[in-house]
């Protein structure tokens, strides 16, 4: 690749990355593991889950405790979504889930900050758990319907919040196509295998889209904050 071929790549990357990878830097140096004490709490509960749930005593507490199914009652079901997140799929390598939490968990807890991301993980998992419901009811036959089978799937794991809160940080920091890639891969997900966890993920990041567009509405009506030289002041996930 020849300089003139590749200046137009880098200019991309500085345009498409640079701001949030300048905000994982500044933080990663000033702070280390400090940065991200929430995200490394999710990988220790997760792993604590995992090695209980594969024990001949603690499988059936977990399941008591996070085990979401759209047959259990919807009361239980939002009892149980709290924890559901951090445990791990029964189907699924436990490695997986923990990298998934260490990398996604990690880079919007630096980006906007940690209890926001906790809220959008969590409307990106009911929004899948909700999905399930209404699925069932419009039935196989529907489009968007889902199997009666559909109704025991255990429906666990860090997934669904790990693609809304990759839709949404994306979305915050301007990387468009990268956003656009995540949607694209979830949508290929479906098209190779057509279950219950690739739907929860598009419901998923429905979800946090309507959530962008609001809040998208929402600064545009409030008036505009700057700085000392008249420029806008740059989001900060400790806002």
């Amino acid at each position: 690749m020849t300089a003139r071929t590749s200046a137009p790549l880098r200019r991309f990357a500085r345009r498409e990355w640079g701001p949030l990878l300048r905000t994982l830097r500044n933080s990663l140096v000033r702070d280390r593991w400090r940065a991200v004490p929430m995200t490394l709490g999710a990988v220790a509960l997760t792993s604590v889950f995992q090695l209980v749930q594969n024990t001949s005593w603690g499988f059936q507490p977990v399941q008591d405790l996070g085990s979401v199914k759209a047959v259990d009652p919807l009361w239980l079901a939002l009892l149980r979504t709290p924890l559901s997140l951090f445990v791990p799929a029964l189907d699924l390598p436990v490695w997986g889930a923990l990298a998934q939490i260490l990398l996604v968990f990690g880079i919007a807890e630096i980006c906007i900050g940690w209890w926001r991301t906790l809220v959008i993980g969590y409307l990106a998992t009911l929004a899948g758990t909700t999905y399930a419901r209404i699925g069932l009811a419009l039935g196989p036959d529907h489009p968007f319907g889902l199997p009666d089978s559909d109704r025991i799937v255990n429906d666990t794991g860090p997934s669904a919040a790990v693609v809304g809160l990759a839709v949404y940080v994306c979305w915050r920091y301007r990387a468009y196509l990268t956003g656009a890639l995540v949607v694209l891969a979830m949508i290929g997900e479906i098209l190779v295998k057509d279950n219950l966890a690739g739907k929860e993920h598009l419901a998923a990041i429905a979800a946090v889209l309507l959530l962008c567009v609001a809040q998208a509405k929402w600064e545009a009506s409030r008036p505009a904050r700057t700085g000392g030289r008249g420029e806008p002041v740059p989001y900060r996930g400790d806002d």
